[in-house]
């Protein structure tokens, strides 16, 4: 049976990205909590809708590894209608296996509505109830598991045998927003097994139920959770990460001129933050190479024009050595 170096399992959906032409933004004063808002009983004018098949963090992830040279298995389910069979087309594509997807006769394929306004976007999603079963799985040097709908808790108890089982295995954990609400003590098993885990900072928030937005104690208390590496995003601010011994800081690396919109900018980052990690380098190295593929996705529509490639990675490195982990200033810290 063949080896990957990662299994991703989470849902997809196929992403229409609906430019809006007219809406305004009411943001509070720190623009941490803005609203997007158009006339109600109106018909509202829009500019263009690009639709991307294998959206969901689980096959951007599956993308963004795949685009990095990893051998990726992807694990979710899809209806036996049109859209699962663009998502399916395009996996392949990218030579992701596809052995480990169920295909539903009379269920949909999941479809999201991205409305798209300014540089950034609020999505409309729909989960759809799949029947979750966990398929036996291959050998995996790396599982990823996130957004699942509500009713997948039933995949749990078999994934916590197979990483009992396996435990050279490394789990990376990003939970989506069911898993968020589920809380901590419904999945303190993957808590406790992760190795990375990945979030952004409001979705700490949420997890540690507090009002806090300091990195450094988030991290802090999300790492007394279980996980090895916790790895936090902050839009503009960068991504922040607190490994065995120190917490760290990257700046964000794209110029604003050069934003288009932001979606699949942290699944981006933490496809490239795992491979590095796979590849031996340190938790800042690890960092930047985030920071570089995410600066490159929101430069285009979608989560996946964007995506470098290692060498790529590797030559923005060569050609910008200011950016390079030994040359940033690192915000560091000994726990």
């Amino acid at each position: 049976m063949v080896k990957f170096d990662i299994i991703t399992i989470g849902d997809s959906a196929v992403d229409a990205f609906i430019r809006l032409k007219e809406a305004e933004l009411n943001c509070d004063l720190n623009r941490e909590a803005c609203r997007i808002c158009f006339k109600f009983a109106s018909k509202i004018p829009y500019e263009t809708v690009t639709e991307v098949p294998a959206g969901g963090n689980s096959a951007n992830v599956a993308l963004g590894t795949a685009k990095l040279g990893l051998r990726v298995s992807y694990l979710t389910n899809l209806g036996q209608d049109d859209h699962g069979q663009k998502i399916l087309n395009k996996l392949q594509d990218k030579n992701i296996d596809t052995s480990l997807i169920k295909i539903h006769p009379d269920l949909a394929t999941n479809y999201n509505y991205v409305l798209w306004y300014a540089d950034d976007r609020t999505i409309l999603v729909r989960h759809e109830n799949y029947p979750y079963e966990l398929p036996g799985l291959p050998q995996s040097d790396w599982i990823y598991l996130t957004s699942l709908a509500e009713n997948s808790p039933k995949i749990y108890d078999p994934l916590k045998r197979f990483l009992q089982n396996n435990p050279e295995t490394n789990l990376a954990f990003s939970p989506g927003t069911m898993q968020i609400r589920a809380g901590y003590e419904a999945l303190i098993d993957f808590y406790k097994r992760t190795k990375v885990f990945f979030a952004n900072k409001q979705e700490v928030m949420t997890i540690l139920k507090t009002n806090n937005e300091k990195i450094e104690v988030l991290a802090t208390e999300l790492k007394k959770m279980g996980p090895k590496i916790v790895v936090i995003t902050d839009a503009d601010n960068g991504s922040f990460a607190l490994d065995e011994k120190n917490f760290w800081h990257c700046p964000a690396f794209f110029p604003e001129e050069k934003l288009i919109e932001r979606t699949g900018a942290g699944d981006a980052f933490a496809s490239a933050f795992l491979v590095a990690t796979k590849e031996g380098l340190p938790t800042d190295q690890a960092l930047v190479w985030g920071a570089i593929n995410s600066s490159s996705v929101v430069k285009k529509i979608g989560p996946h024009e964007g995506l470098l490639t290692k060498e790529e990675i590797k030559e923005y490195l060569v050609q910008n050595p200011k950016f390079q982990a030994n040359n940033l200033t690192f915000s560091e810290g000994t726990f």
